[in-house]
């Protein structure tokens, strides 16, 4: 009989033994994970323009066709564009329609674009258009015609700031 029980001894401290064991493991694998998902909702992102023409004169009308390319995709990613114009005069369209009041904030609908700029002076022209997401990031785009009455000189377009938030 001792030696029975002692069989039982062994089985049941080494049951105990295996019990604490599967606690220990549970309470670590809980213990080591995370609730909180790391999921990235901002991406960096430019815009790319075709050339155009480097001039244009009183009445004339410049199409500047744009891309917004991003690193990557989030479902909850808005853009915004707005533009300033901080010499001469003219007025810039988008392509479905909308002027734009300067500084006013239009959204973004599509990731291939066209805006349309009006000369309405004879004078040089220079303004900025910015794109803007609703997480922080945004990306400036700076555009200079000379006059096309005969002036020389060539159309500078430049881009100016990438700047991403958060």
């Amino acid at each position: 009989m001792n030696i029975q029980n002692d069989n039982r001894r062994k089985r049941t401290s080494v049951l105990h033994v295996m019990t604490a064991l599967l606690v220990a493991v549970t309470a670590f694998i809980f213990a080591s994970c995370d609730d909180d998902m790391d999921i990235q909702q901002s991406y960096p992102f430019t815009v790319e323009t075709m050339p155009m023409p480097n001039k244009v004169a009183k009445g004339e009308t410049v199409e500047i066709r744009c891309e917004l390319k991003a690193e990557g995709r989030y479902s909850g990613t808005l853009y915004t564009i707005r533009y300033f114009q901080f010499e001469g005069q003219g007025s810039l369209k988008m392509d479905n329609g909308i002027t734009f009041l300067p500084n006013d904030r239009y959204l973004l609908e599509n990731e291939k674009f066209r805006l349309y700029y009006t000369s309405e002076g004879e004078d040089r022209h220079d303004f900025i258009v910015v794109i803007e997401d609703n997480l922080g990031n945004f990306h400036e785009l700076t555009f200079d015609f000379n006059n096309g009455d005969g002036n020389s000189g060539d159309m500078e377009h430049t881009e100016d700031a990438e700047r991403g938030g958060k």
